[in-house]
């Protein structure tokens, strides 16, 4: 993937953040500028487990571990960005409507990446 695809990939996340923001209680995204430092945060969060753990736990992953992982990282990214705020039932729904909004817009994560390269 080039540079300019990373960086629609990550507005792309961060206009998905904000409307999980406005959809799910007890999760909140303060602005874009702190949606897209979500993003950013998320996606470094979810390298740095899959570089710990594998690609099996990791936030790209599928089932109920990515999904639990994927709501560890949401709650745990509020910590490092401002205008965020979550709680852990938010970031519990915020990984379900995400997940539910990536079967409809999916966006291609570093697994897909790897994987069309080879």
């Amino acid at each position: 993937m080039h540079f300019l695809g990373h960086v629609v990939r990550f507005i792309v996340s961060a206009l998905v953040l904000l409307v999980v923001g406005w959809l799910v209680p007890q999760f909140t995204v303060g602005s874009f500028g702190s949606a897209l430092l979500l993003a950013l945060v998320i996606a470094l969060l979810g390298w740095i487990i899959e570089g710990i753990f594998g690609k099996r736990v990791t936030p790209f992953g599928r089932g109920i571990v990515g999904f639990i992982v994927s709501a560890v990282v949401i709650w745990l990214a509020q910590f490092v960005v401002t205008n965020v705020s979550v709680s852990f039932i938010g970031a519990l729904l915020a990984a379900l409507v995400i997940g539910i909004i990536d079967l409809f817009i999916p966006i291609a994560t570093p697994f897909n990446a790897a994987r069309d390269r080879k």
